[in-house]
């Protein structure tokens, strides 16, 4: 199993992040690791765009779900066995949820995995012999320090607040701009405990990895911005109710129209 991750996920990862670093090298100017690491974060944030929009488009269903699973614990609460049954059937009607969950889970927990190891192993020289044969050769050691500030390799609390400071400010986006109803509860979990939670889970990891983060978290809201800027036009270039009404009126009382 450890030899399929390194084979086919780790090690192309690895060689895209160094051919990036080579890339950006041959540039009059010329930049470090951590740029590398935001060409890739972009890179990989386009390729997944898809099951992002995919993963937007199902939020109505996903809160749904969350819903009804509430209704059965309530119906259920004194009966376990039943309500196991009665949360099984209303996953079971929504199979596309369960996969989306599933897969956007999987692929964040594999970057991860991937991103840690990069960063605690592969860049300081422990796996540079799972450089292809045909990349070019690259001046080492590497240059590790993003903006001449922030080593990659070991954690950075500047790094850390940033990105939580950016989850708060999505999830506040997400809170404000919803159709939908959202309780207290869930404005003090995703607004303040998610922050904190993610906070305290990077905490240690290499800040190559919060760069990573904070890079998709950008490029989310981004994201946002341009599907509020798409509902906003949609809204007022829709024609209302008592637009459609009267020029239906016009239709049938004008006979060339009719």
């Amino acid at each position: 199993m450890i030899e399929i991750f390194v084979t086919y996920l780790y090690q192309p990862f690895l060689n895209l992040l160094v051919l990036f670093y080579w890339l950006l090298g041959q540039t009059p100017i010329g930049f470090d690791m951590g740029f590398a690491v935001i060409m890739l974060t972009l890179l990989v944030r386009f390729i997944l765009l898809p099951l992002s929009l995919a993963s937007h488009r199902t939020e109505a269903e996903r809160r749904e779900i969350s819903n009804k699973v509430k209704e059965v614990e309530a119906h259920y609460q004194h009966d376990p066995i039943a309500k196991k049954k009665a949360i099984k059937r209303v996953l079971r009607d929504k199979p596309r949820i369960i996969i989306s969950e599933v897969s956007n889970f999987a692929i964040q927990t594999i970057i991860a995995l991937t991103l840690w190891r990069v960063f605690a192993k592969g860049l300081v020289g422990d796996d540079l012999h799972l450089l292809y044969d045909w990349m070019p050769t690259i001046e080492q050691p590497f240059n590790l320090t993003f903006i001449g500030r922030f080593d990659l390799t070991h954690p950075d609390w500047i790094l850390n607040i940033i990105q939580a400071l950016l989850i708060f400010v999505i999830e506040t986006i997400k809170v404000i701009s919803a159709p939908y109803y959202v309780s207290r509860e869930e404005v003090i979990r995703v607004q303040f405990i998610l922050p904190v939670i993610s906070f305290l889970f990077f905490a240690f990891m290499p800040a190559g990895k919060k760069l990573f983060v904070i890079t998709t978290l950008i490029f989310s809201l981004i994201l946002m911005f341009l599907r509020m800027l798409v509902r906003t036009y949609r809204k007022f270039t829709k024609p209302s109710d008592a637009d459609i009404e009267i020029d239906e009126s016009e239709a049938e009382s004008d006979p060339a129209i009719s």
